[in-house]
């Protein structure tokens, strides 16, 4: 039995709990609360994807495609995770998650080379091998492919049912399990209720000085070493079109946004054009970047910002991972204009790095946005958003791309979250 005596909550052995909420209404409080006073009971995932190298700055500047740099001593994901056996029971358990999650084919692989969703069955394995009494996780379906997330789904059933206490962290209500006991709802301080604007300011920042083509692969093939992420991928997108990327966890969407975005020195091994010119004639990765707004989940890990939201969300204008040039009173009324779009002025003077997750992804999607580019690269946008910011933050990129010189490239698990300016779809099939 787990008492938590700040909520009047007792919940006892085999029990289920959801604590569902809007954004900015306090969820991340009461799970850092639970966990926070009772340390030896709840095992609580948050996600915080570690690639367990240097920084994660680090990590998304150079070292995540710089494949040439990795340390030849850094381990495995099996390595890592057979480190934690220690005895039967673990094996076990190891061997059956494994089997589960469908990650055998990838436990050769270092952890700088997972995708979002590989990352995410990792650290569930990682978790779930000792078999704790108390579980808490925030937000566990998110970045997962369908198939794996009702494979996560019955798992956690299955450990309810044999005796495990659990408390999830939902920001879509519609993921509650049907094997969920009790759902606690967390609302928002009264008056607290964030104004979403229907202005949506695109009257500056105009990059349109290149041809009709925005992509073009050519027989595009990426291998690390004998295994092959992408296989002769032929793919054109065209000034005005908006494109759904879609695939299951690891088939290599990260990899192929990584060669648009300039991230990914093996592009120049490759035929591909960007804006109209070839990778390797000259173009900088800056000229590159200056074109294409990006957010992503490994941006977002990234993304240690101890300066206040504002200049989070300023840092679009520069293509930085933090706010490191001086911006004038101009730029910041762009984008506390932006922030009002996306109703999260109210966030402005607030530390980045103390916001809650979908706090914080807002602000990232926001940035993607403020210096009106005419590409826009949208990787998992809504992770950890509500119901009511999905909404409106798909009636700003429809909004955005009813412009005919924008174009989109957008990747979600959920195909109910696309915009309705979606015309085009590319997906990825893994390579086994």
């Amino acid at each position: 039995m787990l008492k938590i005596h700040k909520y009047n909550l007792v919940l006892h052995d085999g029990e289920a709990v959801a604590i569902v909420g809007d954004n900015g209404s306090g969820k991340s409080i009461v799970a850092d609360t639970i966990a926070f006073t009772n340390p030896d009971e709840v095992k609580y995932i948050q996600f915080k994807d570690s690639y367990g190298v240097a920084s994660d700055r680090e990590y998304y500047m150079q070292q995540r495609w710089n494949h040439g740099m990795w340390d030849d001593q850094e381990p495995s994901a099996g390595e890592l995770l057979y480190r934690l056996v220690s005895d039967e029971k673990t094996e076990d358990n190891l061997k059956k998650l494994v089997s589960l999650f469908k990650i055998d084919s990838i436990l050769d692989k270092r952890l700088i080379t997972f995708s979002s969703g590989e990352m995410r069955k990792f650290q569930l394995t990682k978790a779930l091998i000792f078999s704790p009494s108390v579980l808490m996780i925030d937000n566990p379906f998110i970045g997962l492919d369908p198939g794996t997330r009702n494979l996560l789904s019955e798992l956690l059933g299955s450990l309810v049912k044999e005796g495990l206490t659990l408390i999830m962290i939902l920001s879509r209500p519609e993921e509650i399990p049907d094997f969920i006991d009790n759902v606690i709802k967390v609302n928002c301080p009264d008056g607290q209720e964030p104004k979403l604007s229907e202005k949506i300011p695109l009257d500056r920042f105009r990059l349109t000085e290149f041809g009709p083509e925005v992509i073009r692969f050519k027989d595009v093939t990426i291998r690390y070493g004998e295994r092959t992420i992408l296989s002769h991928l032929d793919w054109t997108v065209r000034k005005g079109e908006h494109w759904a990327l879609t695939g299951e966890n690891g088939c290599g969407k990260s990899t192929l946004l990584s060669l648009v975005c300039a991230d990914n020195p093996m592009a120049y091994a490759c035929d591909i054009e960007l804006f109209g010119k070839a990778r390797g004639s000259g173009e900088s990765i800056w000229d590159i970047k200056k074109k294409i707004g990006y957010v992503s989940p490994e941006m977002h890990r990234s993304f240690r910002s101890e300066d206040n939201a504002l200049n989070a969300v300023a840092s679009g204008l520069f293509d930085t991972v933090g706010q490191y040039y001086s911006v004038d009173q101009e730029q910041l009324d762009i984008c506390m204009d932006w922030m009002k779009t996306f109703g999260i002025e109210h966030l402005a003077g607030r530390q980045f790095s103390k916001l809650s997750s979908g706090e914080q992804r807002l602000c990232l999607v926001c940035r993607a946005f403020v210096k009106n580019p005419p590409l826009l690269i949208l990787d998992e946008p809504f992770h950890g958003l509500d119901d009511r910011y999905r909404m409106h933050v798909r009636h700003i990129i429809d909004t955005f791309c009813s412009d005919q010189e924008k174009t989109l490239v957008m990747v979600t698990h959920y195909p109910e979250e696309y915009p309705s300016c979606i015309d085009h779809s590319l997906t990825l099939i893994k390579n086994r």
